[in-house]
């Protein structure tokens, strides 16, 4: 008995909708296989495979060894903080969207994820300014 895995795409379509049945020849949407249905390029909702998380980690670890040689490198001083904070964007968004699978999961989890991110970025922000900026103006004299 062979069962139909259902997987939500992007643009809301579900498995099975391009014409491709749970055959003989269907992964059901694992994403494991040759036939190519489970690439991270094709879109359809599925994850990729492990070979693809490997590189996403290789990614992740020749990043943070440019990291790591940015701050030693003493001529790179003058650009060392933006050049972490850019390094390390890149690494939070390959690792939300490959390693969490918000890239291959409903946009819903993305915009959960999002508001959270942004409500934490707003407090942040608001709590340096609040004990870090005001107090050094004298507002009372």
């Amino acid at each position: 008995m062979q069962t139909e895995v259902v997987t939500g795409n992007r643009d809301g379509r579900h498995g099975g909708g391009s014409g491709h049945g749970a055959g003989a020849g269907d992964h059901g949407g694992s994403g494991h296989g040759g036939s190519g249905h489970g690439d991270a390029r094709h879109g359809d909702g599925t994850h990729a495979s492990p070979a693809f998380y490997w590189i996403i980690g290789g990614i992740l670890t020749v990043i943070t060894a440019v990291e790591v040689a940015i701050f030693y490198i003493p001529a790179l001083d003058a650009v060392l903080v933006p050049s972490l904070l850019v390094l390390s964007a890149g690494k939070f968004l390959l690792v939300v969207m490959f390693f969490m699978h918000l890239k291959f999961d409903s946009r819903v989890f993305s915009g959960v994820f999002l508001a959270g991110l942004v409500l934490a970025m707003f407090m942040t922000v608001a709590l340096v300014v609040l004990y870090h900026v005001l107090p050094a103006y004298d507002f009372m004299g």
